[in-house]
Order: C-alpha cells, then structure tokens, then sequence
C-alpha cells in the first residue's frame, strides 16, 4: 500500500496546516485513480464558502457544489478545502468564483467530467447561484456537458433556506 509521501500528498495527515489568506492553487494536490477503467462521480458540498465582493470588499458567502468524474487523478480533499478556504480574502464576482475554481481543477486533475455550483446567500435581496461545466473535448463527456447546461434549471429547487 502506498503511503501519502509516496503519493505525493503533503496535506494529508500533517499537523502544520498553514491556512493561505489569499487564493492560492498551489494548495491543490492529486492522488492516483485507482479505478481509471470505471466513469463515477465525486461530489464536494462546502457550506461555509466565503469570498469577498470586488467592489465593496464585503463577504459573500455560499455554498459550492463540485460534481467530476476522475480521468487518472483525483483531487485530495483536504488540500481542496484549504484551496476554497483561500477565497476568504478574495474578491471576485460570484459568476467568477465558479469559473476560476473549475479551470483551477480541470488544468490540476483533467477530468473526463466536472460541474461547480455557486449558491450564494442573498445581499440586497438577491441570491445569485452560477454554474458552470467542462466535458473532455472529443469524449462523450463533452455532450453530458452540454446536456446538462442546456437542461441546468429546467426544474429549480425551491429556495427555503436563505
């Protein structure tokens, strides 16, 4: 069995986690897919997402939903949530926020599939919840991508928690 050095994994288990103040890919850190041959999924719900408004500087938060489907690799999660711990003093947009995480995780992991989900809580009385996917070009993914944005909100959840 492989240990985490061997993996690669330097978050993993240690006791010195340093928690970056300004977004920082670099955190982000792969393992090996042991199951390449099989498509599944892997979803991430973070509920205490925080980023700041790039005008006025103050906090955003929301909960980020990442869905993929591993091609050989796969991201490990404690260095995801110090990865999304590191827009807490960032400031972008909410529809910004999205795209910047998936393009971090496609260019870290490439993945045959992947969506993320912003659910922002409201400020002004008004929530925004952006999302965005990536199908590998010249796979069937690439249609599952553009199916599932296509149909994205067809049928919206009932919003009774914000």
């Amino acid at each position: 069995m492989r240990d985490r050095e061997q993996e690669g994994l330097t978050k993993l288990g240690s006791n010195n986690t340093q928690y970056s103040m300004d977004y920082d890919p670099g955190v982000l850190e792969t393992f090996e897919n042991k199951h390449p041959g099989t498509d599944y999924f892997v979803k991430f719900n973070c509920p205490e997402f925080t980023s700041l408004c790039p005008i006025t500087g103050q906090p955003d938060f929301a909960t980020i939903i990442i869905s993929y489907v591993p091609d050989g690799r796969l991201v490990e999660s404690k260095s995801l949530k110090l990865y999304l711990f590191s827009f807490r003093n960032h400031g972008d947009f909410h529809e910004d926020v999205v795209n910047v995480i998936m393009n971090d995780l496609v260019a870290l992991m490439d993945p045959k599939y992947i969506e993320v989900w912003g659910k922002f809580l409201p400020r002004g009385g008004l929530s925004i919840d952006p999302y965005v996917n990536y199908g590998k070009p010249g796979t069937r993914w690439e249609q599952v991508a553009w199916e599932r944005l296509s149909k994205h909100d067809m049928y919206p959840e009932k919003v009774d928690n914000r």
